[in-house]
């Protein structure tokens, strides 16, 4: 198989990182559940890969960054635990449904939803969400790359924006955590949602939300903590704020060997073969006669993916033929992503999506090439 999805997840992970999660699978118990060597173990773990997610996105805080399964409750905790009924938020159309539905779950509680829009290549109208938040926002926040197109946005300049008007800014990080350096006291950002399954390379279930210093965010969920049993209230100091239950331990094990992998091997780096990669396949598909690429390709800074359709043809058929022909594997549909498909007219359609890792080769580019080219044949 040739493994072009890494978008949805990356397939490749690190041996290091499997070694982990079976190392702790092998010999820690519970975090903060009793003072035996498997819990110790494993509360040591648990803080070390705090630290490691602290200093990776520029926190400095290993006690401010909380566990999740996802991203997905990451910015479920954000959304639900920062905004009132009253306030004010601001998104953009490039969103993902997990920005997206919590926010319209909000919305319809009392809050005050503005979508800003994007051109007919995807790129954001980041003058026009500064124009809906400037003096009324609660807090913005986007994506820091579509998953649809891999348009970056300047997260900085709107970090910045929002710093200064005195708005918390909020970053779904889902498709460049580490490929893409972030470090959110530099870029203004406030909270900072990811998951460890992506460019991470960490296992599933594994994912976390970064928050600044004296910013409030209330639970998600209650329960568990291993401390302060006998409060009827949820502890609300961080990290177990945002902690409640068992942790994947397993999981958080794998990440903090991911963590490792990345800062050995350099994101720089890293970010670069991707790009090389994403930029042989474009070039070699752009022009092929019935071939529709979508997003802007004139920066380099961008998330290693390309969308395309061939002429009419639903974005499912042709993703099936890319995997029972070619082997080729690939992802078609609307990708939790319906404002950007209203934005590029491919509600009906669909996208088939490229998404490559810097574990492809060049020779895995060229096979996709030709398998794009001969399909557009047909």
């Amino acid at each position: 198989m040739i493994y072009l999805d890494n978008a949805a997840t990356s397939f490749w992970k690190p041996e290091s990182v499997i070694r982990a999660v079976g190392e702790a699978m092998r010999h820690s118990g519970n975090a903060g559940r009793g003072t035996h060597g498997a819990s110790l173990d494993a509360s040591r773990i648990i803080y070390e890969a705090r630290e490691k997610i602290s200093d990776f996105f520029g926190l400095g805080i290993p006690t401010q960054t909380a566990f999740a399964a996802n991203a997905t409750e990451a910015l479920n905790t954000a959304v639900k635990g920062v905004l009132k009924p009253g306030d004010r938020v601001v998104t953009t159309v490039l969103e993902h449904n997990s920005v997206l539905r919590p926010l319209y779950e909000m919305q319809a509680k009392g809050v005050e939803l503005l979508i800003a829009g994007a051109d007919q290549n995807g790129r954001p109208d980041t003058e026009q969400l500064k124009e809906m938040a400037a003096g009324k926002a609660r807090m913005v926040i986007c994506t820091h790359a579509s998953n649809l197109t891999g348009n970056l946005v300047d997260i900085a300049d709107i970090g910045a924006f929002c710093k200064r008007e005195g708005i918390l800014f909020v970053v779904d990080a889902a498709q460049t955590a580490g490929v893409f350096p972030i470090d959110m006291r530099q870029m203004g950002i406030d909270i900072l949602c990811f998951t460890g399954h992506k460019g991470l390379l960490g296992p599933q279930g594994t994912g976390g939300i970064c928050i600044r210093e004296n910013v409030t965010v209330e639970p998600l969920k209650t329960g568990g903590s291993g401390i302060r049993t006998y409060e009827k209230k949820h502890p609300h100091d961080m990290p177990t704020a945002l902690e409640a239950g068992t942790l994947n331990l397993h999981g958080i094990a794998g990440l903090s060997a991911a963590i490792d992998y990345l800062n050995e091997t350099g994101i720089d780096r890293i970010r670069a073969g991707e790009r090389m990669l994403m930029t042989r396949f474009y070039e070699g598909v752009k022009d092929i006669p019935g071939v529709k690429v979508y997003g802007d390709f004139e920066s380099n800074e961008r998330a290693a993916i390309v969308s395309l359709n061939i002429r009419d043809y639903d974005s499912a058929e042709i993703s099936d033929a890319l995997s029972e022909e070619y082997g080729i594997a690939t992802r078609p549909g609307a990708h939790c992503a319906p404002l950007m498909h209203e934005a590029l007219g491919t509600v009906e359609q669909g996208a088939v999506r490229f998404s490559f890792s810097y574990a492809n080769t060049t020779e895995e580019i060229d096979q996709a090439v030709v398998a794009v080219r001969e399909l557009a044949k047909e």
